[in-house]
Order: C-alpha cells, then structure tokens, then sequence
C-alpha cells in the first residue's frame, strides 16, 4: 500500500474517523472566540513579541517528550519538539509535517517516511534520517521507562537510513497504529546531542528540539521557560502560519497546584492563561471577560481501574459490583460541569472506535448488592460487607493533578458505601503515585489517558505492556494485539468495539466520566487553539 502522503488509518472515509469527526471538536460558545484566535476588539491585528504567561495544574516532572507521563509535561514538550506527522483535531485525518509523505506496507509492518528538507534542531544539527532513527532507537531503549513509548513501538525491529533523506521503519509484525503515534509529542524528535544524555539527566536537562520554541530552563516545582526560536519555517500545515516563526518572545508554564490560586492569578494579570480551571469558574470567568476553552479529551475515561492483583479487587463480582454502584450522572451534576459527560464506555466518546456501552454501566445499586449476594460478600455489622472474615474496604489511590478528584472521589465513596463497599482514599503526589502504581499498592487507582487513537486500550490494558492492573486475559490480549495489527477500518473498529465490551464487562475498568481540558484566557490573548489531544497549540498565539 502506498501512500503520499497518507491519510490516517482515522481517514475521513473510515467507521473510525466517522465517530471522530462527529464527537472530536465540541467548544463550549465561550470558548469558540478563542478557538479560532479572533479577538477581542474588532479588526485587531496579530502583532509579534510579547511573554506569554500560562499556569499549569501540576509540576510536569520531566521534560523529556519520551519518557513524559503527564499532560502537564506533554504541553511544553510539544513547544519545542515536532514530530513526523500531525493530526487534524476535527477529521482524525494523518498529515505531513517533518516527514513530507510516507509509504505504508500492505501488511502495516513497514512505514517509509521522506522528510522535509532543510530542518534543523536549535543547536544546528540538521533533522535527517540518522535523527529519526536515533530518537525512535532511543525511545525502545527506555523501554518501560516510555510508559507511552512503549506501546507505540511495541514490536519494533529497526530503522534504516535509506538516504538523508529517508528513513524506513520496521515491525516484527503489523503495526498499524503507528502512523498517528508519530503525530505524538510522545515520539517528538529530539537532537542526537540531547539523545546522548543518560535517561534520568533528560528529565531536567535544557533539551534541544527542532519546535517554534527552544528549551532555556526547567526548575522543578516553579516554572518552565521557553524563547521563540527565529528563522522556525517549518510548522505543522494545520496551523495558521506554517513557514513563519511563532509570535511570542517567551513563554513561561508556572507550577501552580492550587484551581484558585490559579483562577485568582489569571483575574489579578499575575498569568495570561491558566489550564485545569476548575468547574465553578467555568461560568465566573466569562462573566468577567474572560475567555474559556474547553475540549474533550480523547482516550480511556477518568476512571477507577482495579488491581487484579489483589485479594479484594481480583475478585470478579466485586468489580462488576462496581460498575453498577457508581452514580455517574451523579458525580457530573454534583462536581463537575457539562463538560465532563459522564462515561459510556471504556473510551470517551470523543475517540474513534467509541462504542457505547453505557447499559453495562447504569446505576443499578440493587444489582450492585445482588452481585455481591451471590458471590458470598454479605452486609456486616457496620454495613461494610464481609466475606472470608475479610471486609470489603478498597484502598483507592489517586493523584493531585486535577482539582476536583478528591470531591469526586468522596461522593463515590458515600455511592459505594449503600451497596457495602468501603473505600479509602489516598492522594498522593504525581511522582508517589507513579510510584505506587508501579508497586501495584492499591486496590484501586484514579486515573485517565489520552491518546486521540483507540490503541490507547492497549497501552491501558495488554499485559504485554506495563501492565498495572496485572491483568492476565488472553481473550483481550488477542483482542488488542488484533486491532493494532488491522490496516482494515472496519475491522479494526470491531476487534476495538470488542475490546471495550470485554474490559467492561470484567471490570477492568469503572469508568466514571470523560476528561475534557479546560483553559482560561485572558483578553489579551489570541490564536491559540488546541490540538487533537486537546493541548495547546502556541505557535499562532499572540498578545495584544
């Protein structure tokens, strides 16, 4: 199969893009202004130069694109790092970037990527083949260390430099999600110079990319400073200006945890724009001329995912148990906001290969207690169910990276407590409850995903994989080896329809609602939009 340049195995004309381009884009009205980048006052030019100021939700922990777990991370990473292809956050639809045109194999075990020319990483090294192939080596050499990493490249062979110009990229076996892997920020190409540094020094090093935006200085907990790069002429082509240097001087991302500190930092002008604003200021900020941007993330669903590893939650009619005793309209109406739905399926709806499943997800707590009657988990003396002389008290960890998680949390534990099922919350720092996940601590962890490509159940579910869950289920490890492998969408949007049904129905997973990324700005910012992961876009945003 040849393509050049090649469309998105999500192309327009296939039943996975078609649920994308529906479901993909959804702005609030408040939000459509800053979307397309008009401003404020009427007929007002873009204008170069200018500091952006944006505050993050969380400290990104590494700068490293490759080994980046975080949005937080991934949002100045992709600043100053390009990537092979982009995505169209409307179509779903693969374009050239870096590499102008490709050539896919009939079989998806092989893709040919001919590059542009006259691309340049900020330190001067040009962007060629031997690049390529020296970033995606040192991606699978991270192996585990590139949680996301790892699942993109999984069965990687080799790259061959063909010619400067052209690199050849092989699989042990049929890859097909590769081609919208390399739109990531995941696999953003880094310089050979910045390659060569150990693994861990990549984390907090001034990294040399070939983006709009060079790296000057990450301060852990603080802040993340970035300058325009001059003589950039090499953007994406789905952004306004793709052969000309970004509009702003600098931009500097503050680490700022607190949702109103950081609402009271954008009110006061101490930043220009804020992520993670929080639900309750999704109506104050417009209210006071602000603008809010919000959009849905595509990817697995905020959720509670059992450790199956465990006494308690390797119990199958305790997860099923559940699905139905989570009150997710609940939660919504309660804590959140009309831009988090609640969750219908082991994807958000926002992704392609969505297949609703919310009748496996109803609120239904008297099955939820029927589940646990016949599994032998009878009500004790305080309510909490006992089976074995074992209480069903679950120990849910999650993380401060979202303001709201704890409340939410807090009402899902008084839901669970009127069919008999306890929890206790721990939240814990980014860095500890990685940490925690990886030690398999917990019953239960919080948590989400975002990729703008159904193989992100792989990266979330295939044993192959990390494996969090320590999920042993051959049925879904074929199931998920499959879809990755199919080039044919409509049997690809099948083997991921099963997928979904099958993590559900074991209660791999309790989705619980969509996560969406939400901005505020303030009025003097303009042309910033986002991209198919939902992360900002700055390369046309300018300051007035």
């Amino acid at each position: 199969m040849s393509t050049r340049p090649a469309p998105s195995r999500l192309s327009a004309r296939s039943p996975l893009a078609a649920v994308t381009a529906a479901l993909v884009l959804s702005l609030t009205a408040s939000a459509c202004s800053g979307a397309s980048g008009s401003s404020a006052e009427a007929g007002t030019a873009p204008r170069s130069g200018g500091h952006l100021r944006f505050a993050l939700s969380s400290d990104p922990g590494c700068m490293d694109p490759h080994q980046a777990t975080t949005t937080d991370a991934l949002y100045a990473a992709r600043t100053y790092v390009d990537s092979l292809t982009d995505q169209d956050p409307k179509t779903g639809q693969i374009v050239p970037w870096i590499a102008r045109s490709w050539e896919v194999s009939p079989d998806a075990s092989q893709y040919t990527f001919t590059l542009r020319e006259g691309v340049t990483f900020a330190d001067g090294t040009p962007l060629d083949a031997k690049a390529v192939k020296a970033n995606l080596d040192a991606v699978a050499a991270l192996g585990a260390k590139s949680m996301l990493g790892a699942g993109f490249l999984q069965g990687y062979r080799s790259t061959e430099v063909v010619d400067l110009d052209t690199a050849k990229v092989t699989f042990k076996g049929p890859n097909a999600q590769f081609l919208q892997a390399t739109s990531t920020a995941t696999l953003g190409l880094l310089s050979p110079a910045s390659l060569r540094l150990p693994a861990d020094r990549r984390c907090t090093a001034e990294l040399i990319g070939s983006g709009p935006f060079t790296l000057d200085r990450y301060t852990p907990n603080t802040s993340v400073e970035l300058t325009r790069r001059a003589g950039y002429t090499w953007g994406s082509p789905l952004w306004k200006r793709p052969g000309s240097s970004a509009y702003l001087d600098k931009l500097t991302f503050k680490v700022v945890p607190e949702a109103g500190v950081r609402s009271g930092s954008l009110t006061s002008g101490q930043v220009d724009a804020i992520g993670g604003v929080a639900p309750q200021d999704q109506t104050t900020l417009p209210s006071q001329r602000f603008t809010v941007l919000d959009r849905p993330n595509p990817g697995v669903p905020v959720a509670l995912s059992a450790n199956t590893a465990r006494p308690l939650t390797k119990d199958p009619a305790v997860r099923r148990a559940l699905l139905t005793a989570v009150d997710r309209d609940e939660v919504v109406r309660t804590v959140l906001s009309p831009s988090y739905p609640p969750a219908t399926s082991a994807l958000s709806s926002s992704t392609g290969g969505y297949a609703d499943n919310s009748k496996l997800l109803a609120h239904d707590p008297a099955q939820a207690r029927s589940t646990l009657d016949a599994a032998g988990w009878l009500p004790g003396p305080d309510g909490i169910r006992v089976k074995g002389g074992k209480k069903l008290r679950l120990k849910v960890i999650l993380g401060a990276n979202f303001g709201p998680n704890q409340t939410v949390l807090e009402l899902i534990q008084q839901q669970l407590r009127k069919s008999g099922i306890g929890l206790d919350l721990t939240l814990l720092s980014l860095p500890d409850y990685q940490q925690a996940r990886g030690a398999g601590d917990y019953d239960l962890a919080w948590g989400n995903g975002t990729r703008n490509d159904p193989d992100v159940l792989r990266t979330a579910f295939s044993g192959k994989l990390l494996n969090l869950g320590r999920i042993t289920d051959a049925e879904l490890e074929r199931t998920l080896d499959a879809q990755a492998a199919a080039s044919d969408p409509g049997k690809r949007a099948a083997l991921v329809a099963a997928a979904q049904r099958r993590v559900l129905e074991q209660g791999y997973q309790i989705p619980v609602f969509e996560m969406a990324s939400v901005y505020g700005l303030s009025k003097k910012v303009h042309g910033l939009t986002l991209d198919s992961t939902s992360y900002p876009q700055f390369h046309d945003a300018w300051l007035s």
